[in-house]
């Protein structure tokens, strides 16, 4: 089954809802890696990263120079830690500035993900200007413009939602 075949053009949506913030940023995760995970987002090992040499095996099984399944396995796993990554990042970004998350949304087409964390803070996530980088804290937008194709907020009648898309893998 491929992505394209998986998923009809408008895509599919998964949503979870949330209450507190104990825990939410480790379930939104397993929730974003399980859809993602249906969706063919991931290789069959998950995340996992496969050994350097297979004892008897192969010693070039893993060749990544030429166009052949662990390639693609690379980039669906390198991408899917982006997803991952961008998840936790709106997810903490509610907890820490907007009194935690209460929903999220992932709407995945053959193209692209749209990730969606909505709050009850109508204030819009503005990234902290010169924010220094020996620092910790205040760089999450810096990491979601970067991993993120395109993101940004849109008011709701209680809050706001805060949306970023990825790019879906390319097919072999």
């Amino acid at each position: 089954m491929t992505v394209s075949a998986a998923l009809p053009q408008q895509g599919q949506t998964r949503r979870l809802g949330i209450s507190g913030t104990r825990g939410v940023v480790g379930r939104c995760r397993d929730f974003s890696a399980t859809a993602l995970a249906d969706w063919e987002w991931l290789p069959p090992g998950g995340l996992a990263r496969p050994p350097e040499e297979f004892p008897g095996e192969d010693p070039y099984a893993w060749d990544t120079s030429t166009d052949t399944e662990p390639d693609w396995d690379d980039e669906r796993r390198a991408i899917s830690e982006d997803v991952l990554m961008v998840v936790s990042e709106l997810v903490t970004n509610a907890c820490l500035h907007a009194g935690g998350p209460l929903e999220l949304v992932l709407n995945c087409t053959p193209e692209r993900l749209r990730i969606e964390v909505s709050d009850g803070s109508p204030v819009p996530p503005r990234p902290r200007p010169h924010a220094d980088p020996a620092v910790p804290g205040g760089h999450g937008l810096v990491v979601l413009g970067r991993l993120a194709r395109a993101w940004g907020s849109v008011p709701r009648d209680s809050g706001k939602t805060v949306w970023a898309e990825v790019t879906a893998p390319r097919r072999p």
